[in-house]
């Protein structure tokens, strides 16, 4: 394959995108229907927010699964196919599993608490349903992508690099979105968690992620290329569905302007992003222990702040801050202390050695 470079552009995407999660699941509990899908609501909704959360909403969660696949071909290329197996059950299994059984479960009685609903433990993965996708999809797909790694001189793996030097490239990752639409026939196309939906296009979106960093530069500098016509195509796509109020369209039309979306964020993200910095070395051994716990500070927040008659806006502000606040405290605890890392997908410190961040941490 070819010569392998640190991508600090993709690190950047990977913590944006969990930012904009963090920022989207804030904003739900601002909608009235908030409620229906577990989340502690607002008496006062902010019904303008729904705008920009339904432009966000068709490439969030894709974009993830992309990322993902794409950070396993870093993480392959110093290890053989057991160590990778051993380093994601450490890295997303064993988080996904403690989260199931002490992380969710404490949302879920602040939920119930804020709503005079009868307590009670059950064992459940919540929102942590992305890290079990992308556990069962390394296990899958670690045949293929090693297969692809020690034949890079092989039809394939040229065939792949052939391929995505143009636009034309991106038809088939377009069809088999589209075609897994139409099979699964989602309702809504943006229920992705804990569904079929959301699980067959994470396959899909997490398989070609790792195609588009086996392509190489080509790929990327054809993006860069396209970037302002994928930019243009995305914000032209989601004004007309905003234009139907609804904002009900054909599959094929949400997963074109979800492909438009993400092209665009990984040209643009390829030209400005590509980068070191030290927030972004922070950030990116952050984002994973951020999103295991979000919910619990988000609920704690939501508890405390919507009781009290503020404007909605002073409101979203508060619930947003400490929300951070609490989930960057505790990750400043966690990091701290050796026997806590693991069971939030970070690694174990040899003593006196600093942990860097690297394009092979999934989340």
């Amino acid at each position: 394959m070819n010569t392998v470079t640190r991508r600090y552009d993709i690190d950047w995407i990977r913590v944006i995108a969990i930012g904009l999660l963090l920022l989207y699941h804030v904003a739900i509990g601002f909608q009235p229907w908030g409620i229906m899908i577990g989340f502690i609501t607002s008496p006062t909704p902010w019904n303008e927010l729904w705008t920009p959360m339904t432009m966000l909403n068709i490439w969030r969660i894709p974009i993830l699964f992309f990322v993902s696949g794409m950070g396993v071909y870093f993480a392959m290329q110093n290890r053989n196919w057991k160590q990778l197996l051993g380093e994601r059950t450490l890295r997303i299994l064993l988080p996904y599993v403690f989260g199931a059984i002490c992380i969710f479960p404490i949302s879920s009685y602040i939920w119930a608490r804020y709503n005079n609903l009868s307590l009670s433990y059950s064992i459940n993965p919540g929102h942590l349903w992305f890290l079990g996708n992308i556990f069962v999809y390394v296990v899958v797909l670690l045949p293929v992508f090693f297969y692809l790694k020690n034949n890079e001189t092989g039809k394939i793996v040229s065939f792949i690099r052939k391929i995505f030097r143009t636009p034309l490239g991106l038809v088939p990752v377009a069809g088999a979105l589209i075609l897994e639409a139409i099979l699964v026939n989602p309702n809504p196309y943006t229920l992705y968690a804990s569904t079929w939906h959301g699980f067959v296009l994470g396959f899909i979106a997490f398989f070609f992620g790792f195609c588009f960093v086996v392509a190489g530069e080509p790929f990327w500098k054809m993006l860069l290329s396209w970037r302002w016509l994928f930019l243009i195509a995305a914000v032209a796509l989601f004004s007309y569905r905003f234009a139907q109020f609804q904002m009900i369209e054909p599959y094929w039309i949400l997963v074109i302007e979800s492909n438009c979306w993400i092209f665009s964020i990984f040209a643009f993200g390829y030209k400005y992003l590509n980068r070191p910095s030290r927030a972004l070395a922070y950030l990116t051994q952050a984002v994973l222990p951020i999103y295991i716990l979000h919910m619990i500070f988000l609920f704690l927040a939501s508890s405390l702040i919507f009781p009290m008659e503020l404007d909605v806006r002073i409101q979203f502000v508060l619930v947003l801050l400490l929300t951070l606040v609490g989930c960057l405290g505790s990750y400043e605890i966690i990091r701290r202390i050796n026997v806590l890392r693991p069971l939030f997908g970070l690694k174990m410190m040899k003593k006196d050695v600093a942990q860097p961040a690297v394009n092979s941490v999934l989340v």
